[in-house]
């Protein structure tokens, strides 16, 4: 039995704190339900709120492979699935010097992509399809069979059935909207924007020697980014923590309007939100929102 399907609620939960996966009842219950069901999670919400990190900590304290199919615009079944090794097969018809009808299309001349690599691998795997959202409805659809009966048919194989059930996480940044065919066969997640204090609370555990005070400054600063501005892209959690660990560089327990001005490139990635920015107050009004000073 995998040690996912013995897993209490509340086990799921320590695992997750113990990896540093700050997560409350509205992921980790979806997620222990996905587990227990052995369905696909479907994880949507902003880029950089965390989707991606679930898959990644779940190889983490499973300590099971994390295989990874990256969308894109234009991705078909064969990159996700497999392909041929036309180069090996060629070599062997040279070399052999046989007709074209030798049994080239076997298992020497199989390239497993990860799709089909997350179905034949002899330990129960993490499947992470990212940003599946990227695609169209027509790869969505070619999925439809491997999330509902866990098996691809290869014409010159046959039906591979998976020797284990992967753990399957999608995620979708809402650049289209999903099928119901999708959305039926997965259980559901909306990540938000973390609050203040789940942000305290993850700067706490991934860079705990900035101190208290510092740490919900910093959170302060961000929250005021997020819903004062109207900015094109809003700062992630990740780049919210990339802020934290520069400031570890600058060997400082206090927050300053050049620290912020000098700083903000690692929160900022738009030249018009450095305009809107600039145009609310800049490094002035956010040093203020951060130490509660609003005089």
């Amino acid at each position: 039995m995998n040690e996912e399907m013995n897993l209490t609620l509340n086990e799921l939960h320590e695992k997750l704190a113990a990896a540093k996966y700050i997560a409350d009842d509205r992921i980790v219950v979806p997620l222990f339900l996905a587990l227990k069901l052995q369905k696909p999670l479907l994880i949507t919400g902003a880029a950089g709120v965390g989707k991606t990190e679930i898959a990644k900590v779940l190889s983490n304290i499973f300590d099971i492979e994390l295989i990874r199919l990256q969308c894109y615009e234009g991705l078909d079944e064969n990159k996700a699935l497999y392909e041929w090794n036309y180069q090996k097969q060629l070599l062997h018809i040279q070399n052999k010097n046989v007709c074209g009808d030798d049994d080239i299309f076997s298992e020497d001349y199989l390239l497993s992509r990860p799709v089909l690599k997350a179905l034949r691998t002899e330990k129960r795997c993490v499947l992470l399809i990212d940003e599946i959202d990227k695609t169209d409805a027509e790869f969505e659809a070619f999925l439809f069979e491997v999330l509902s009966d866990f098996q691809v048919s290869v014409p010159e194989l046959g039906t591979v059935k998976a020797k284990h059930i992967p753990i399957v996480i999608l995620t979708s940044n809402g650049e289209r909207e999903l099928s119901d065919g999708m959305k039926r066969r997965s259980v559901f997640l909306h990540i938000t924007y973390p609050s203040l204090e789940k942000e305290i609370a993850i700067i706490n555990a991934k860079v705990p020697e900035l101190g208290p005070e510092l740490t919900r400054q910093l959170a302060r600063g961000t929250a005021y980014l997020r819903n004062e501005l109207s900015l094109r892209k809003e700062p992630s959690i990740a780049e919210t923590l990339d802020w934290a660990n520069s400031l570890r560089q600058f060997n400082t327990d206090r927050i300053t309007e050049k620290l912020i001005e000098d700083t903000m490139n690692l929160l900022l990635k738009d030249e018009d939100d450095f305009e809107e920015f600039a145009k609310n107050g800049g490094a002035g009004r956010m040093l203020r929102a951060m130490t509660g000073d609003h005089t």
